[in-house]
């Protein structure tokens, strides 16, 4: 049994010469020894991780470390999400900035401060975050889910998005959009969900619960690739710009969850990997056990290494590094390079 804790802590590692994620769902130590992380777990049984196969840390329960474990995490660039007993974000370590540039940052700024300007980023993430919506459901529509009158609902408002005069009217094209959206979950999911309208704080069942902790792994995704670039991850422009968020992952992850989380939960659902059975009540909501969690964040982790035929740099990348893509096609943008335009699905 003590080996088998140990090994979660690894399990997610995978592949060959890449960076991963590592998820830590096990008490105990995470210290340096040497050029090496290395775990401890409460029974004192030791795993050494080489630092150059670590991508980021995601900690998903008590945990000690310290100063020099951290030193050693940012002199490598790697961030750490922490969350708490019952899956919930409450923060991550993020290492010093080794990759800045003043003048994007002044180009950055300059396109949040001018309403035209941001209002055009704006829309250019909720055109990709309704394309990739849409395509889900023709997805699920052309194989037997009687879902048209949901994509013709869907159509009509995203038809809005570039008559939209300002990022709060623009908010509510995408709000409607949702909710009609996930309406349609209803029928996409085989399980008899049940589901209303979207909940968050905090989240009050079953659908509510899951999609709140795969968005939270998901924005954690993209910021850890914000940090590889030179964007800083304070400046966003759909988002308003907060003092405790990376507002700029909030704006990226839209584009994204429709791909990377949706479609995930679906296939968790529909292959009955997810249940009622997989929470517990407690404080008058939903939790994930830790079983379920480990489940979605192999299930993730394993999507997000996922690779198609990109089909302008024609070779293959990976799910995780078309989020990398889209951070540099905005920094393109904002350079005045050449106009950002989203990541949209096209292989369904």
């Amino acid at each position: 049994m003590q080996e088998l804790c140990v090994l979660w802590f690894v399990l997610y590692l995978g592949g060959v010469n890449m960076k991963k994620s590592l998820f830590v769902y096990n008490e105990g130590t995470l210290q340096r020894h040497d050029n090496t992380i290395r775990f401890i777990d409460t029974a004192g049984n030791k795993k050494d991780i080489p630092i150059e196969t670590v991508g980021e840390i995601n900690i998903m329960t008590q945990m000690e470390f310290n100063t020099s474990f951290l030193n050693i995490l940012s002199q490598n660039g790697i961030m750490v999400h922490c969350y708490n007993y019952y899956d919930y974000y409450i923060g991550s370590f993020y290492p010093k900035e080794s990759i800045i540039s003043g003048e994007l940052l002044v180009n950055q700024v300059n396109h949040y401060t001018d309403s035209d300007k941001r209002l055009k980023i704006a829309q250019k993430f909720i055109d990709g975050a309704a394309d990739n919506i849409y395509r889900n459901v023709r997805y699920y529509n052309a194989r037997g889910k009687d879902l048209q009158s949901t994509l013709d609902d869907i159509d009509n408002i995203r038809k809005n998005i570039y008559k939209s005069k300002s990022v709060t009217e623009l908010m509510g094209y995408e709000g409607n959009i949702r909710k009609i959206y996930y309406k349609s979950w209803n029928t996409i999911v085989n399980q008899n969900i049940n589901f209303e309208k979207r909940v968050k704080n905090p989240p009050d069942n079953m659908i509510n619960t899951l999609i709140s902790f795969v968005n939270t792994m998901i924005y954690t995704r993209v910021l850890s690739e914000i940090y590889k670039t030179q964007l800083n991850p304070t400046v966003s422009f759909l988002h308003e710009p907060g003092t405790r968020r990376f507002s700029l992952a909030l704006d990226i992850s839209e584009i994204f969850k429709p791909l990377l989380g949706d479609r995930l939960i679906f296939s968790l659902l529909n292959k009955n990997q997810i249940n009622e059975r997989s929470f517990t009540e407690s404080l008058n909501f939903l939790h994930l056990k830790k079983e379920a969690s480990q489940i979605i964040a192999r299930e993730l982790d394993s999507r997000m290494q996922t690779t198609i035929k990109h089909k302008e740099l024609n070779r293959d990348v990976s799910y995780q590094y078309l989020i990398r893509l889209e951070c540099y096609k905005l920094i393109k943008h904002l350079i005045g390079e050449k106009e950002y335009e989203p990541f949209k699905i096209w292989w369904w």
